[in-house]
């Protein structure tokens, strides 16, 4: 995929963006919960206080994947790259652009001096599952994942 461009995201890509992490929810049956507004999404990436960041993978001017990350801290390993979202659209996946965007992700977190990245992935997605085996990753069968929804 010579003519895929990794880049970071901005402001304006951000109905794209919001488009491909639905495509993903949907994926994931779990489009019901996705309830960020478009305004909200934007202002949290590229507002006064920014809280996330990405990067896209953009073909022919059109974004085809994401990968948004945000900060995290560990009192035991001091600061980690949360790794949110990777997303390739359907039609692209099995092209090496989620391959593109983990890497530049990777590199990222490295040239910025984290402790290294961590994410989650569902346990029935395998083909995730068996993309994230080829970096060798830590897979952690102790911890459960917990939230409190405020809305």
């Amino acid at each position: 995929m010579s003519d895929v461009i990794i880049r970071k995201a901005v402001q304006e890509d951000c109905a794209s963006m919001l488009e491909l992490i639905k495509e993903l929810a949907e994926y994931e049956k779990a489009l019901h919960e996705v309830t960020v507004t478009l305004d909200e999404f934007t202002a949290d990436g590229f507002g006064t206080s920014p809280v996330w960041g990405s990067f896209v993978a953009e073909l022919n001017g059109e974004i085809v994947g994401i990968s948004l990350y945000y900060d995290r801290y560990s009192t035991w390993k001091g600061r980690r790259l949360y790794l949110e979202d990777l997303v390739v659209t359907e039609r692209m996946r099995g092209k090496k652009i989620g391959k593109l965007l983990f890497d530049a992700t990777l590199a990222y977190g490295k040239s910025n001096q984290y402790s290294g990245m961590v994410f989650q992935v569902l346990n029935w997605n395998e083909p995730a599952i068996n993309f994230y085996k080829k970096y060798s990753p830590k897979f952690d069968d102790e911890w459960l994942n917990v939230s409190i929804e405020f809305k």
